[in-house]
């Protein structure tokens, strides 16, 4: 595949390795008792500063502290718009971090803190109804390495279509960089390198099925987010065939394993879908997401019978998170945080292999998963262009790193 290798990728104490086999099942479960290990950059980019965009939010902040313990010679740039959130970061983090206000939709102020990055993450989300990739112009302006944790399927798909700028500006960028999509496409894109080098069947159908504790401690962002795409129609693929359907539906009930159990889960759009599809060449591609307690599925359900219109408008969207975010809020102290990703491929002749992560913690594993892709463009192997997550994966054994502060 084109891009680079995710040499940097770790998953502590399991690798997803895979098996000749009728079904494997491989679980890669952290701890919070793991102890921190760093990796070494290469000396042009040990120093690097990396400017965290909405880097006092849940993502953002996770990302930053997973980064410094990582790599504590990087140089960190909390950017955000609250200083007191700002300042309550940077104590945190230590001496090798500061503070920068940035509007991210005013451009000079955009720009100015861009010149001053090597790289940049974009974690001020949300990202669905956005109409410009304003960071990645941006980026591409300021000759900046560029990562998001996007997780709208038209923004991913646009972020995309600048890949022949960022060539010709000599940029590394990936993006949907995050936890789900991002490591699960790197998930789902090994299962399917396995599946052709061992010539044990075609693959034909892939399957994300994720779930989440409330809102796995990733505060008001996530829950803008939810709203955003029930407005949204679900594309998936059927044997090539590009199908809509109605959003939240669907229900299936998946088995997480140890841990988690089973759950029930529902179709969204979401942008792994299509690009594993476009990618990875698999006929058949689909994914679901369910939460916890189970009245937050009913009530996500009967939010779509809503007028779609309002679903899709950011401000009144944004209204209704601040309606809903005390109780929201409320109950996720009751339900905990955890965290699982199962991704199923299914083969011609039987074959079918299930890679399943699962985490105490969202708001943790999601940022140390986004730093995970913030090293494989330090680290010097991601080509300029825009890439996918699975499109900077070759590796015959993939490791995903999560061991800096899970």
């Amino acid at each position: 595949m084109a891009g680079a290798s995710l040499s940097s990728l770790h998953l502590k104490s399991a690798a997803i390795r895979i098996r000749t086999s009728s079904t494997i099942v491989n679980v890669a479960s952290a701890t919070e008792t793991q102890t921190s290990s760093q990796v070494q950059l290469p000396r042009k980019t040990r120093n690097s500063r990396v400017l965290v965009l909405g880097g006092t939010g849940r993502v953002g902040g996770s990302t930053a502290i997973a980064l410094s313990n990582l790599c504590p010679d990087l140089q960190i740039i909390v950017a955000g718009r609250n200083r007191e959130k700002g300042a309550e970061m940077l104590t945190t983090l230590g001496g090798n971090s500061e503070f920068c206000d940035v509007d991210i939709n005013n451009e000079k102020s955009l720009e100015a803190a861009l010149e001053d990055a090597d790289l940049v993450v974009h974690a001020a989300g949300p990202f669905q109804q956005a109409e410009k990739c304003t960071v990645l112009e941006a980026a591409l302006k300021t000759k900046t390495a560029y990562v998001d944790v996007c997780d709208d399927t038209a923004y991913a798909f646009r972020a995309k279509s600048f890949h022949d700028r960022a060539v010709a500006a000599n940029v590394p960028a990936i993006t949907t960089g995050g936890i789900y999509p991002g490591v699960s496409n790197v998930m789902a894109a090994e299962l399917v390198r396995v599946a052709r080098s061992e010539n044990k069947g075609k693959p034909e159908r892939l399957r994300f099925f994720y779930y989440t504790a409330g809102t796995g401690g990733a505060g008001p962002t996530i829950l803008a987010t939810s709203f955003l795409l029930l407005g949204e129609e679900v594309v998936a693929f059927n044997k090539g065939e590009k199908i809509k359907l109605r959003p939240y539906s669907g229900m299936l009930k998946i088995d997480f394993g140890k841990g988690i159990g089973k759950k029930d889960v529902y179709l969204l759009n979401l942008p792994e879908v299509r690009s594993t599809h476009e990618v990875l060449g698999v006929p058949t591609v689909s994914a679901r997401f369910g939460t916890a307690p189970f009245f937050w599925n009913w009530a996500m359900e009967a939010m779509t019978i809503l007028p779609a219109e309002l679903l899709r408008d950011r401000s009144k969207v944004q209204q209704m998170v601040q309606m809903f975010d005390p109780v929201v809020r409320a109950v996720d102290e009751i339900a905990g945080e955890r965290v699982s990703m199962r991704v199923d491929l299914d083969c011609s002749g039987g074959r079918n292999t299930v890679s399943v992560f699962s985490h105490k913690r969202l708001s943790v594993s999601v940022g140390t998963a986004t730093s995970a892709f913030v090293l494989a463009v330090l680290e010097g192997s991601t080509k300029p262009g825009v890439w996918f997550p699975e499109e900077v994966c070759n590796r015959a054994e993939l490791f995903i790193n999560l061991n800096a502060s899970l």
